[in-house]
């Protein structure tokens, strides 16, 4: 038992260290931004999130990375690859480069928004879905796409089997233009089924906004403590 608390606590040690280093990376790249942003709900956030700045080769590399060295810590076992429209394809693209350059090659595929009608035809491109499907995307906000995503690999006749994102926002979900308690991760755990593996989360944040109360970002620690009570899942 005392050996499995201990590697329970390494795990979370080590978990904690690359979150923060995520923090750090994204911030650094422009990608995670504070001030006054408004969210796809409507709500007034303090920081805002946006994966679509990691914007070139540098970058996407380091990102495959994190995603990897979360996945391999997480312990998640998986048979391929699927990148949503339209985020999801290069960030499971560059997952699949970076964990083939560790020595584990995987299938990756991804979808189209509109089915094409020439050539290969339909709305999936890639690999043939198989097995235990691992889902790729940046954040969570509805969980629309998860389930856009699980239907469509449910429907190739494999197992929609977990997600893994670069950061969860903890905050409620929406539904009919409602806020509930749960968030949207919480929903695809719970609801769902699905394991969901995050890089960083809004907590990671909060505590870098602590360890960094005197740099120029540890302004706006605040009014994101604000924001987590006020919009935090339960």
């Amino acid at each position: 038992m005392a050996l499995i608390e201990a590697s329970k606590v390494d795990e979370d040690a080590a978990n904690a260290t690359l979150a923060q280093a995520f923090v750090q990376f994204a911030l650094e790249s422009g990608v995670l931004r504070f001030g006054e942003f408004t969210t796809k709900a409507g709500r007034q956030s303090p920081y805002f999130f946006n994966a679509g700045l990691f914007d070139d080769g540098a970058k996407m590399l380091r990102l495959a990375e994190f995603y990897a060295d979360r996945l391999i810590e997480s312990g998640l076992e998986f048979d391929m690859i699927f990148g949503p429209a339209y985020k999801g394809i290069p960030l499971g693209a560059t997952l699949c480069a970076e964990l083939a350059r560790r020595g584990r090659n995987v299938p990756f595929a991804y979808n189209r928004k509109e089915a094409k009608d020439h050539g290969e035809g339909g709305t999936l491109v890639g690999a043939p879905l198989r097995g235990r499907v691992l889902i790729v995307d940046d954040v969570m906000s509805a969980g629309t796409a998860v389930r856009e995503s699980i239907a469509a690999i449910e429907k190739a006749g494999a197992t929609p089997h977990a997600v893994a994102i670069a950061l969860d926002r903890q905050e409620m979900a929406t539904e009919n233009g409602a806020d509930v308690a749960h968030s949207a991760v919480q929903y695809v755990r719970n609801r769902l089924g699905l394991e969901v593996v995050a890089i960083a989360t809004l907590d990671d944040l909060l505590k870098y906004l602590f360890h960094h109360s005197t740099d120029e970002v540890g302004a706006y620690r605040e009014a994101v403590v604000a924001y987590r009570a006020r919009y935090g899942a339960r």
